[in-house]
């Protein structure tokens, strides 16, 4: 737990360049600061935002929503031609993932653990969870199924989470209306709200992974879910997130992303460019050719059911087969890609190393020739 706990500061890394494989030293953006001091500490306007190293990108209505290191927020109300920053988020730590339900309500997740909840499409953002009490909810459950004269091992790893402290990161969030979401992240964390946040419960007991392996994504299409992770984890519901079960695939390398496409099949995707698909529900799994070794970092599915995925050199691909095969598009250069969804009027906006990047409509019919 040690060895593994001092890579736990580059995970945010892993989302922008994912070759670095959770060896960094140091927080994202050669942030320093210790979790408790950045979880207290509001993120500051800056004139550079527009330029930071970003991690996530969703869409809340018509709107924009970008995240990334020391609590950075990006709203654009024209399909990002132009952004400004968040006026309020009360927590400094790097930002790793966020989603809307509405084009009001969302959720960011970070380091220390932390949980924001927006009510205003982004312009303002509350705390609702941070490591400290994630590991008290963990603790509390750990000892209400264990004993109470031999430790079991998740009390024993629950107790090791509360002396720790606020150091370990959620790395994806979901929210299938405004009231039931969860989040998941390092070590295995995951949990879960019914009540939009105001109260959370561990799902530690409820997750087939034992050795607390990452988990980095969660896949969505209505009441499916597949959760992809660390050395080929995924684990799939059926009942919109109340019971997982673990899917075998033959690949011992980290999973950063999956996409579930129209046709119920399911892509998976992550390290040196490796990218497997099952039409089977997960039974069997076929490789997908990317053409190259590098790192794939995320995908969105569009709304005509096509599928785009993008790596850690700033390639955008895209595939008309449900991810059976992928083509590049012809683009401009891009920084390291981080996060990409559809905007409003048909093009890809892209969040990036060096912040986002618009793409046009016209983009999606450019695929270079083999």
């Amino acid at each position: 737990m040690n060895a593994r706990r001092k890579t736990s500061r580059g995970l945010a890394a892993v989302l922008f360049s994912a070759s670095l494989s959770l060896v960094c030293g140091t927080a994202v953006g050669g942030e320093n600061r210790k979790p408790l001091d950045a979880l207290e500490q509001p993120a500051r306007l800056s004139e550079k935002a527009g330029s930071s190293l970003l991690t996530a990108i969703t869409v809340a209505g018509q709107r924009l929503v970008a995240v990334g290191e020391r609590g950075v927020i990006l709203l654009s109300d024209d399909h990002g031609a132009h952004w400004r920053q968040a006026r309020s988020v009360p927590s400094s730590v790097a930002l790793t993932a966020v989603r809307f339900v509405s084009a009001e309500s969302g959720w960011a997740v970070g380091h220390g653990g932390v949980v924001l909840h927006s009510r205003d499409g982004g312009e303002s953002w509350t705390r609702q969870l941070d490591g400290r009490q994630a590991a008290a909810i963990e603790q509390a459950a750990a000892d209400a199924e264990g004993s109470t004269e031999t430790p079991t091992r998740r009390q024993r790893d629950a107790a090791r989470m509360v002396a720790e402290g606020p150091d370990k990161p959620f790395l994806d969030v979901h929210f299938h209306d405004a009231q039931r979401g969860l989040v998941v992240g390092a070590y295995g964390l995951a949990f879960a709200t019914a009540d939009g946040g105001q109260t959370w419960t561990s799902l530690l007991g409820r997750i087939d992974n034992p050795r607390a392996r990452h988990l980095y994504h969660i896949a969505v299409d209505g009441p499916n879910l597949l959760i992809s992770g660390e050395q080929g984890t995924l684990l799939r519901s059926t009942d919109g997130g109340q019971s997982f079960a673990a899917l075998r695939i033959d690949y011992p390398g980290t999973l950063f992303g999956a996409l579930l496409a129209n046709d119920r099949s399911m892509l998976v995707f992550g390290l040196r460019g490796n990218a497997f698909r099952s039409s089977d529900q997960g039974t069997s799994w076929q490789k997908v050719d990317f053409g190259l070794p590098v790192t794939l970092t995320a995908g969105t599915r569009l709304r005509d059911g096509r599928l785009v995925v993008v790596d850690e050199t700033g390639r955008v691909m895209l595939s008309r087969n449900a991810g059976a095969a992928f083509t590049a598009l012809s683009t401009a250069k891009i920084n390291a890609a981080t996060g990409v969804v559809e905007t409003a009027d048909g093009g890809l906006l892209v969040s990036t190393q060096r912040g986002p990047v618009r793409l046009p409509a016209e983009v999606l019919g450019s695929e270079q020739k083999k």
